[in-house]
């Protein structure tokens, strides 16, 4: 280990060493990126479906007529350009140029539901939409399918996303998001680990999110609901399914955004580095100077 003397005093100062260590797996890093382009995917094209009738329902049905849970439309009651709105509930929200009302390639002002840079394809096809969606869907699940296979038999799972007795203890969790909310990260050998808020959102996204999306989305298929028609029941109905599949996509956003942002702050090099090559940096003291 290399080290340092202070000015005023014999005493040597260390400096910690730089160590590369093997954290990802083959397995693990290629459906991470795998699973990044299948989001994307069906987040954009799922848009572009949900474009066609921006309205949700609970129940078995939902039609122009019933009322909406959350509903995107246009307001072109007041005699002056029309005004995009969002309503959940009984609350409206004026979005024009973002949801009900924006601009087209041209810059023409259109009516639509969700603007045309975050749906797949960018204009209106629902047709392509759906075949794209439906195509990366099941490229997600035989995805999905192969890391629980290699996760469960390389013991990935009970080693590195089980979280232990005193981790899940209230104070444990507690000192864990107050230091996630001051920015301090793990050192040194906490680094090789993840923490224990990390652990419970990777299991929550793995064990109830991704399945739920994925059962939501099966029951919406007619030809589906056909060979087990208990499993639109299961959800209060196909637009419940529809409501809570759309909640799922939303939560599964908000996770890639805090992941994201986690991965800037905490160092992009270093992190981007161990989900491309496995090998992930960490600082340690030497004993023997």
């Amino acid at each position: 280990m290399s080290e340092i003397r202070a000015a005023d005093s014999s005493t040597p100062v260390r400096r910690p060493r730089r160590l590369l260590v093997f954290r990802h797996t083959r397995v693990t890093r290629l459906t991470h990126w795998i699973n990044l382009l299948c989001v994307a995917v069906l987040l954009m094209s799922g848009l572009q479906i949900f474009n066609a009738h921006p309205a949700l329902y609970w129940g078995q049905s939902g039609a122009n007529t019933d009322r909406a849970a959350f509903e995107i439309g246009v307001d072109d009651s007041g005699g002056g350009p029309p005004a995009g709105f969002a309503r959940i509930g009984s609350s409206t929200f004026n979005t024009t140029g973002i949801l009900g009302v924006s601009r087209d390639a041209s810059g023409e002002v259109v009516r639509r539901g969700v603007p045309r840079w975050v749906t797949l394809p960018s204009w209106r096809d629902l047709a392509l939409g759906r075949r794209w969606h439906f195509f990366f869907a099941w490229v997600f699940v035989a995805n999905l399918l192969v890391y629980l296979v290699a996760g469960l038999a390389g013991g990935h799972f009970w080693r590195d996303l089980l979280p232990g007795r005193e981790q899940v203890r209230p104070r444990a969790l507690l000192k864990d998001l107050v230091n996630h909310l001051r920015l301090k990260f793990p050192r040194g050998e906490a680094a090789r680990h993840y923490n224990p808020l990390q652990k419970l959102t990777y299991l929550g996204v793995i064990g109830v999110l991704l399945p739920l999306m994925i059962l939501t989305g099966l029951a919406m298929s007619p030809g589906i609901d056909a060979i087990v028609p208990w499993l639109v029941d299961l959800f209060g109905g196909r637009q419940s399914a529809r409501t809570i599949h759309f909640i799922a996509a939303g939560l599964m956003v908000l996770f890639v955004f805090v992941h994201v942002a986690m991965v800037l702050l905490a160092g992009p090099v270093n992190e981007l580095r161990a989900m491309i090559t496995g090998r992930f940096a960490i600082f340690v003291e030497d004993d023997h100077a």
